[in-house]
C-alpha cells in the first residue's frame, strides 16, 4: 500500500513532537500509520528523515580489491578483518549472515562491516532495521517543517481576514438569529445587541438594520420594541433600532 502525501506530512508532524525529533518506530505515536517503513523510505529519499539501517548485502569496492592485492605484511587491517574481507571477495554480493567465522560474533562482524563501509573498502545495500529501528528528522526536514508551518500560519491569517471581511447574506443572518436564540435560551425574543456583536463588523450598523428590515418585510422576523429597560445596560440599549415613534426596536422574533 502506497502511503499518501498527507500520511507522510502527518508522520513528520508526529516526529517533530518527539524529543530531539527522533523516536523508535515502535513508539505509540506512530501506531495509526499502516505503512511506516514505506513512509520512512519515501521521506528519506527526499532528505527529510533518516533512520537506523542494517546491511543487506556487501561487495568489495575498488579500494577493497586493491587492498587484497597488497603483499606487504604491514596491512592496515587485522588478520581477522583481512579474513573477512577475503571472504567478501569470493562473491559478487554476499549477505552478512553468510560471513560466518568462529573468530567473530554476529555483532562483532557487523561492527567490522560498518568500519569497512566507512573506510570505503566495501559497498553495501542497506535497509531500515527490522528491530529497534529509530527514525529522526534531518536538518533539512526540520527546515522544511518550519517553512510549512510558517506558510500555514500565513494562509490561516489570510482566511481569517477573508472571513471577517465577507458580508453575510440575509439567510445567514436569519440562521444566526435562530442559533443565538437557541444558545442563549431567549425564548424567541433575542436582544438585538447580540446580533450586532456577531456581525459588526463586517457589517455596518445601517447595513445590519437594512437586512433586519428586509427579513421583516418578508415575514421572516418581527422587530419588537422594548418597554422595560431596567434589565439592560445603557450600552446594550444603544444597540436598538431607533424609530420615529420613540419606541426603540430591541427584540427579534422569528416567525
Amino acid at each position: 500500500m502506497q502511503p499518501s502525501q498527507l500520511d507522510e506530512l502527518k508522520f513528520l508532524l508526529k516526529l517533530q513532537e518527539c524529543r530531539n525529533y527522533r523516536a523508535y518506530l515502535t513508539n505509540p505515536c506512530f501506531k495509526s500509520f499502516r505503512a511506516k517503513d514505506k513512509i520512512c523510505q519515501n521521506l528519506a529519499s527526499d532528505g527529510l528523515v533518516d533512520f537506523s539501517r542494517e546491511i543487506v548485502v556487501v561487495k568489495l569496492s575498488a579500494a577493497g580489491q586493491a587492498l587484497l592485492k597488497v603483499t606487504d605484511t604491514a596491512l592496515p587491517i587485522s588478520a581477522v578483518e583481512l579474513k573477512l574481507l577475503q571472504k567478501i571477495g569470493t562473491a559478487k554480493k554476499i549477505a552478512p549472515s553468510q560471513l560466518r567465522t568462529s573468530a567473530l560474533t554476529a555483532t562483532e562482524r557487523d561492527v567490522i562491516l560498518q568500519t569497512f563501509l566507512n573506510r570505503g573498502l566495501i559497498l553495501a545495500e542497506t535497509r531500515l532495521k527490522r528491530q529497534k529501528a529509530e527514525v529522526w528528522l534531518t536538518p533539512q526536514g526540520q527546515t522544511c517543517l518550519a517553512e510549512l508551518l510558517r506558510q500555514f500560519q500565513t494562509l490561516r491569517q489570510s482566511a481569517t481576514e477573508i472571513t471577517l471581511n465577507q458580508k453575510p447574506t440575509d439567510t445567514e443572518v436569519l440562521a444566526t438569529i435562530q442559533n443565538l436564540d437557541h444558545e442563549l435560551a431567549s425564548n424567541n425574543y433575542l436582544p438585538i445587541f447580540y446580533l450586532r456583536q456577531k456581525f459588526q463588523p463586517p457589517l455596518s450598523r445601517d447595513e445590519l438594520d437594512e437586512i433586519l428590515y428586509r427579513l421583516q418585510r418578508n415575514d421572516q422576523i418581527e422587530l419588537r420594541a422594548i418597554v422595560h429597560t431596567q434589565d439592560y445596560t445603557p450600552e446594550q440599549l444603544s444597540a436598538a433600532i431607533q424609530t420615529r415613534s420613540n419606541s426603540p426596536l430591541f427584540f427579534i422574533k422569528v416567525i
